[in-house]
């Protein structure tokens, strides 16, 4: 059994997904700390050849809550001043027409809990791209909320019954090959390869959102995308 375990982000780029079809099953880690500035709540999209960010109104943001206890911000004008940015941004792309509706139907989601708004954005674009894994939420798990780092990713692991866990590859420092070989788990971590498309005729801006992927390329052409990484089994340095 292939584990994920990753915070939700918002709309994330390309990396995530791989990681996300990867594995069996993929626990959206949403009874953590919420951090301001990250990607929990914002995410980049191409405006005009250059990377801008594209934020989700949240209420109450606070790092000393957890992920789920943020609530969205369901404004009406907020919303769709984002769709015409997403409009104005991705109206001339190959498959915007395909993909507009998705992310109508992202954004208009009426949950207010920040982490299952989030969850419900993952069913939609996974159902897009043919992404099969099962979702599951960190808080519906019956584990032990007093652990914390590496040994409640392997409390996770163990109660998923997991024989592998794989982890982005940039947490490498985050984890110990020989604490989870304990458990009888492997740990592996995923490195993207030089995934790159046009966008336009601009020049090439790497890392952005999934909505750019999904404008710009085919479901055929993201299905190899999804496809195209490592699995890294030792520390390594590039």
């Amino acid at each position: 059994m292939k584990i994920g375990i990753m915070q939700p982000y918002f709309i994330p780029y390309i990396d995530y997904w791989q990681l996300m079809s990867a594995v069996d099953k993929y626990v959206i880690y949403d009874d953590v700390n919420f951090i301001k500035g990250g990607w929990i709540n914002r995410n980049r999209i191409l405006v005009e050849g250059v990377p801008k960010f594209f934020n989700l109104p949240i209420l109450g943001a606070s790092s000393n809550k957890k992920i789920n206890e943020i609530t969205v911000n369901h404004n009406k004008y907020i919303i769709g001043k984002a769709l015409r940015i997403i409009e104005s941004a991705y109206k001339k792309a190959a498959y915007y027409e395909m993909v507009r509706p998705l992310i109508e139907k992202i954004l208009y989601c009426k949950e207010n809990n920040l982490a299952k708004y989030i969850g419900n954005s993952f069913k939609i674009i996974c159902e897009y791209v043919n992404i099969t894994t099962e979702l599951i939420y960190s808080s519906e798990l019956n584990k032990d909320n007093s652990l914390k780092g590496q040994e409640k990713v392997i409390a996770i692991c163990n109660l998923l019954e997991a024989t592998e866990y794989y982890n982005a590859w940039g947490g490498q420092k985050l984890y110990s090959y020989s604490d989870f070989e304990k458990y009888n788990i492997k740990l592996k971590f995923l490195k993207s390869n030089n995934i790159m498309y046009s966008q336009y005729n601009s020049k090439f801006q790497k890392n952005l959102s999934i909505i750019d992927v999904l404008m710009f390329n085919s479901k055929e052409q993201i299905y190899e995308m999804l496809k195209n990484y490592i699995l890294l089994e030792k520390k390594e340095i590039y």
